[in-house]
């Protein structure tokens, strides 16, 4: 077992206490096209993955001082989870990014600028997979950063598994 961290719109936490699980749903998504080749991507890797919308997860405490989680006035809260690491497949944050903005997702420059010559090796949709892949090689002067943030995707979460609740109100 493994704590997580999510941050859960309000009305998400409050339907998921009258029904008794915690379950992402589909029209509190803000990138509905590439959840659903994430929930593509969690049907091939977690074995007792059931097809649910994803639940987002932050391996690290989400720092909420930082802005950008919700919109201002929002009520939400941070949730602590504690789950088995088999049914949460894990990926990097930054990297996610370039499935959200529709980009080939490189190891160096070269195989980028290669890419968009149309001299790929692999398609646009296979290189997504490697935010699954965060300790892979990659040239060290196309990707400096070391210290990669990662996130998980889930199904269900019995409320058992839950830990704490935080409200807020986003600034």
């Amino acid at each position: 077992m493994r704590v997580f961290w999510t941050l859960q719109n309000q009305e998400v936490w409050d339907m998921s206490q009258d029904r008794g699980y915690l379950q992402g749903e589909r029209e509190y998504a803000m990138f509905p096209k590439e959840y659903e080749w994430m929930i593509h991507q969690m049907k091939k890797r977690l074995s007792k993955y059931e097809g649910e919308s994803p639940i987002w997860l932050w391996v690290n405490k989400p720092d909420l001082r930082r802005t950008g989680y919700f919109e201002s006035g929002v009520k939400f809260v941070r949730i602590k989870v504690e789950l088995d690491e088999q049914s949460v497949l894990l990926s990097d944050y930054d990297e996610w990014h370039m499935v959200l903005n529709n980009d080939f997702l490189a190891n160096s420059e070269q195989e980028y600028e290669d890419y968009h010559q149309g001299k790929g090796m692999i398609s646009k949709e296979e290189s997504w997979e490697r935010i699954f892949a965060w300790d892979r090689k990659r040239d060290s002067s196309w990707d400096a950063d070391e210290d990669r943030e990662l996130q998980g995707t889930t199904g269900k979460i019995s409320l058992a598994n839950v830990k704490s609740v935080e409200y807020f109100i986003a600034r």
